[in-house]
């Protein structure tokens, strides 16, 4: 009676579990068909279409045993075409993300090629302008963090901004690499649909763009690091910059996007702290980076936050060779 007991307590668990298995396995493998390399969307559709409808039978309607072996067959087959599409660099890109960043780093200088600064009249009408940047890691001296909203809710976009006492901050941005015509999708994210790239930049583009012609809502903290953690910091961007020119990667929303790589590479550089559910759900990382004591704290938090964003500033500063001394001049924690 006991053995019965506790067959029938663990068989619905166990059924369960092995139903939720073969739903996400199923669900994966249909959206990487319907997001792989195949050129015709209507091939994709159908292809795609036509794996579900299979393993939907095989698994839960079919009498036959044999029948989900063949669906987990299909499955392994569909995982290793998927592993084997590659990322690119020459694929027709937006001009935004067209030009991927070099650093050469010589002793204390650092030179930067592809450095973004556009100037924009609209959100889609700009023109495109790249440059070179020199900077000095001894001149290194704050470390400030974005976060920007495309809409309201738990997501966002975040980066970072390295701040020098002889030179304007340098603003860095890990983003997707999309193609003319193309926009940001989370689902096609981990999908291999995007290549990785990480967006060099003076502030009155990196910024700009986002507060006065995207119309996000945008927040800026001074981060509490010591400047050797700074410069450890930018080192490793450089190095991963400097790969990315060199090998291409794919972004994926859950292991290769703006915040994950932000915390893989302070932790890299001296942080010490452990992965956060706000990390993934970034738009909430500022409270996050509050309670946990990286930023000021001596505001209540809201009171912060609502003092951070620099939406009016930036839009005051627009066009101004002091822009980033004007979005910064009335925060609360920044030094004046």
């Amino acid at each position: 009676m006991l053995r019965g007991l506790l067959s029938s307590c663990f068989r619905w668990p166990i059924a369960a579990i092995w139903f939720l298995c073969r739903a996400l396995l199923v669900a994966w493998a249909t959206l990487a068909i319907y997001y792989s390399n195949l050129p015709a969307a209507g091939l994709r559709l159908a292809l795609a279409a036509a794996f579900a409808a299979f393993a939907v039978w095989a698994f839960w309607l079919s009498r036959q045993r044999h029948m989900p072996l063949i669906a987990i067959a299909l499955f392994l087959g569909v995982a290793a075409w998927w592993i084997t599409i590659p990322p690119l660099q020459n694929r027709p890109w937006r001009p935004e993300v067209a030009v991927m960043p070099r650093a050469f780093i010589d002793g204390d200088r650092v030179r930067l090629t592809g450095v973004r600064n556009f100037e924009y009249r609209t959100r889609n009408d700009f023109t495109p302008r790249y440059e070179e940047r020199e900077v000095q890691l001894s001149h290194l001296t704050a470390l400030d963090f974005y976060v920007s909203y495309f809409m309201t809710g738990p997501v966002g976009h975040t980066f970072l901004s390295f701040i020098f006492d002889n030179s304007p901050p340098l603003s860095i941005s890990i983003e997707t690499r999309p193609e003319v015509g193309e926009g940001f999708a989370p689902i096609a994210s981990m999908f291999k649909q995007f290549e990785l790239i990480y967006v060099v930049g003076d502030e009155p583009d990196l910024v700009g763009v986002r507060a006065n012609y995207r119309h996000e809502a945008i927040y800026l903290y001074r981060l509490n690091t010591s400047p050797d953690n700074i410069r450890r910091l930018l080192l490793i961007y450089l190095a991963r910059i400097n790969e990315l020119a060199d090998r291409p990667e794919f972004y994926h929303l859950l292991t290769n996007s703006c915040t994950i790589n932000i915390v893989r590479y302070a932790n890299a550089a001296g942080r010490v702290g452990r992965l956060d559910v706000r990390h993934m759900l970034n738009g909430l990382v500022d409270g996050y980076l509050y309670y946990s004591g990286r930023i000021d704290t001596t505001l209540p938090f809201e009171e912060l936050r609502q003092r951070s964003q620099i939406n009016e500033a930036a839009q005051a500063a627009e066009g101004m060779p002091d822009f980033s001394r004007r979005i910064r001049a009335s925060l609360p924690t920044m030094p004046h």
